[in-house]
């Protein structure tokens, strides 16, 4: 008999508990809460990307019919964000942004709303937009921010002026010194990269109510308490007047990992004094999505006559739109992604999020990772054709491992991606990179790597026993489709508990009820809130075992909890049920409940080696390794890939299911993002991609099977050993499809994404 604390039995193909009723169409997510009685709202967007607002009139809507309320700057004129407080939730007296909230509208129905927000009198006097990175950075740029001076700096450390909303930088080493040797062989290449709208199925949505003072918030989020925070500091309340909740939600990528439409609906609900529903049409989530961002990227590199990096420096820049957001906080991705894979003897990377007069950009599964991947993996294969070294080769000798210094000081452990290179080779061996088929069109192959890394944070998890036997998990996770709440969780508990994993039930999360987390993102929910939920298990393990050990006259050390049973270890029917245990326990000492909390302490990194960084160094590194073969058009440029392979470090795989579905997913995304979409922005500031006929993702006839390879054993604090799987199967695809683009073609990728039209130029002879 396995004891409760073998990591095994939480080791299953357990299938969601949700697919059936969402595959039916029954789920309700929030878009499908607002009843009868609630209000419906909707959001005046600024028309210029950039202009002062000399008059904003709302008088003329409010008589309108239906209209119940309406909200301006002067409801909510404070200022948030993340590192640097610089977002208003309105325009104030200036617009920044095209599709900028001026105002919003509350109305019996959501027709009465639109035609109010029609008759709201807005008049702008005009300014020059600053809408890209080199316009934002020249010598006689306007400021997107005039007063940046006087925002309030919420992390203190980063250098900042002028349109360069924050900058992260790493120094590690004498790179001058390394590049003045004049036994090296130095390669520099630049790459540039659009920005990706995460098209998730639901929109962003929320409904509000006020009722006895308090704010209750039901929304479509991953962080329900970022939301808490940022609606308490926006509207001036205490956090403790704003409870969220959060039903399924249907699509996040990290589109939904901060807060958006839900100050605009708690204002709205206390001036009416009804439940206001605000959500984003597809058009409006289309032009003021949080996209991945559009970003610029440089690298050099000095490489020895032994094939070894001794020295690497580089920049990104990275558009931020017109406020800081989260990407003041992926700035610090870069030393971990552009770094991470190699190496280096000395690193001198600076990365700068940009302000401009576009709509605001934000995280997206693997963040800046996925471009920093393709430009570094492209660059790698660039050194090699500059030293005449096979590339699987010299990956093979050059990436991190067991004991290397990473960018900015920390010391890896255990060695996982040469391995991981070994069991990509063992199993598809390496015939040729380049040539030509047999139908006449360009053949190309490559193998990438890439590393990621887990966020870690607060969490918390509280753990009930009832009456049946069965246990309710009550934390702040949410279920982004993802099916980690669904699965791993309750596979995590169920081990711990004795239990079968149908037997957890998962409460939705609920602010007045849960403790504080980050979110869900980043790949973190197995790995904090799994080991948030195994202490919670701990106290609910102990106080049983006491329970049981005096009803059954032995030692609880002696006692294991299994199948839904307390019995003594190695004698089977020996004990009783759980049932029994909790209705004693009930009787005599009370209803059986624990709490847990985790956190990770910091990996530590060198002294002095990374400035305005929010983690200077990895705790749970991730590593994969991607390998495909494509076939391209000469005529056309039209690419099809004929293979894709991945062996992805998992730490523990504790529900294979599971991860095959995030590894074929996060794949097809990032083909999406290599070969074909694009967001845009035109003269006037505004997206050019307003609907789904204009912005072309993956179809049903551009997916191929992803064949996969799970790679256990490596490091990790996670619990059972376990790291997140959804973020990291994004991350290589678009350096693999590019290197494998590149050898077909004989031509240098040096931006995303590689449509047709744009193969086809490389192919005639221009570079791309």
């Amino acid at each position: 008999m396995k004891n409760a604390h073998d990591p095994s039995l939480a080791v299953m193909d357990l299938p969601r508990r949700d697919a059936r009723d969402k595959l039916r169409g029954r789920t309700r997510y929030t878009v499908d809460q607002a009843g009868p009685e609630v209000l419906h709202a909707v959001l005046l967007r600024a028309t210029v990307a950039s202009a002062r607002i000399t008059r904003l009139d709302v008088t003329p809507a409010l008589t309108m019919a239906g209209v119940h309320a309406i909200a301006t700057h002067r409801d909510a004129p404070g200022l948030h964000g993340i590192g640097i407080a610089d977002h208003p939730i309105f325009a104030g007296d200036t617009v920044r942004y095209h599709g900028e909230p001026l105002a919003v509208i509350a109305a019996e129905t959501l027709a009465q709303a639109r035609r109010a927000a029609k008759a709201v009198i807005v008049e702008y006097e005009a300014m020059p937009p600053v809408l890209t990175l080199q316009a934002a950075l020249a010598p006689d740029a306007p400021l997107v921010h005039p007063g940046w001076e006087s925002y309030e700096v919420l992390h203190p450390g980063a250098t900042r002026g002028g349109n360069i909303a924050w900058e992260a930088r790493v120094d590690r080493g004498d790179t001058d010194a390394a590049f003045a040797r004049d036994d090296v062989t130095i390669v520099e290449g630049t790459y540039d990269v659009g920005r990706q709208n995460h098209l998730s199925f639901e929109p962003r949505a929320v409904i509000a109510s006020y009722e006895d003072g308090r704010f209750h918030i039901q929304t479509s989020t991953q962080a329900p308490w970022t939301v808490k925070h940022v609606v308490a500091r926006v509207l001036e309340v205490p956090e403790s007047a704003v409870r969220v909740t959060v039903p399924a939600v249907g699509g996040g990528f990290g589109l939904k990992f901060d807060c958006s439409l839900e100050p605009y609906a708690a204002i709205l609900a206390r001036k009416s004094g009804r439940a206001v529903s605000l959500v984003n049409s597809r058009r409006e989530e289309m032009m003021t999505c949080l996209c991945r961002e559009n970003a610029e990227i440089h690298i050099r590199s000095a490489i020895d006559t032994e094939g070894e990096i001794v020295a690497r420096e580089a920049s990104v820049l990275m558009d931020c739109g017109a406020y800081g957001g989260e990407q003041v906080f992926l700035t610090t991705m870069t030393a971990h992604t552009l770094a991470g894979n190699y190496r280096l003897g000395a690193a001198k990377i600076v990365t700068r999020a940009v302000y401009t007069n576009t709509p605001p950009n934000g995280a997206f599964r693997a963040c800046n990772g996925v471009y920093n991947t393709f430009a570094l993996e492209r660059h790698t294969d660039e050194i090699c054709a500059a030293i005449g070294m096979d590339p699987f080769e010299f990956r093979r000798r050059n990436v991190i491992g067991d004991g290397d210094i990473g960018a900015t000081g920390q010391t890896f452990q255990g060695d996982v991606l040469a391995p991981m290179l070994d069991r990509m080779a063992d199993k598809y061996p390496v015939e040729r990179r380049s040539g030509r088929l047999p139908d006449g069109r360009l053949y190309g192959r490559a193998t990438t790597v890439g590393t990621w890394f887990i966020f870690v944070g607060p969490s918390a998890a509280t753990v009930n026993l009832n009456a049946d036997g069965s246990a309710t998990l009550v934390t702040a996770g949410v279920e982004i489709g993802s099916g980690t709440m669904m699965q791993s969780l309750p596979q995590i508990v169920a081990a711990n508990l004795g239990i079968h994993p149908d037997a957890v039930i998962v409460k939705t999360a609920d602010t007045d009820a849960a403790g504080r987390d980050l979110g869900v993102g980043g790949g973190r929910t197995t790995v904090s809130i799994g080991a948030a939920s195994e202490a919670a298990c701990a106290e609910v393990r102990e106080k049983l075992l006491t329970v049981a050990a005096r009803l059954l006259q032995t030692n609880a050390a002696a006692l294991v909890l299994t199948n839904g049973r307390v019995e003594v270890d190695g004698k089977p029917g020996s004990g009783m049920t759980l049932k029994a245990v909790i209705a004693e326990a009930e009787l005599t000492t009370g209803p059986i409940a624990g709490s847990g909390a985790f956190t990770a302490p910091g990996t530590t990194a060198m002294p002095g080696c990374a400035t305005g960084h929010f983690i200077d160094a990895i705790d749970i590194p991730v590593f994969a390794v991607h390998d495909c073969e494509v076939a391209v058009d000469e005529i056309s440029g039209r690419c099809e890939i004929l293979s894709y392979r991945v062996v992805q470090d998992v730490g523990r795989a504790l529900n294979r299911r599971a991860i095959h579905g995030q590894i074929q997913g996060g794949v097809v995304q990032g083909i999406g993002y290599a070969l074909t979409e694009e967001v845009t922005i035109g003269p006037d500031g505004a997206v050019d991609q307003t609907g789904l006929e204009s912005y072309r993702v993956p179809l049903a006839g551009d997916v191929l099977p992803i064949d996969f390879e799970l790679y256990e054993g490596a490091p990790s604090l996670g619990p059972l050993g376990t790291k997140g799987a959804g973020e990291v199967p994004i991350l290589n695809v678009a350096a693999s499809l590019a290197c494998a683009i590149a050898n077909a073609t004989g031509k240098p990728v040096t931006s995303l994404p590689m449509t047709p039209e744009r193969i086809a130029t490389l192919i005639a002879g221009e570079a791309l």
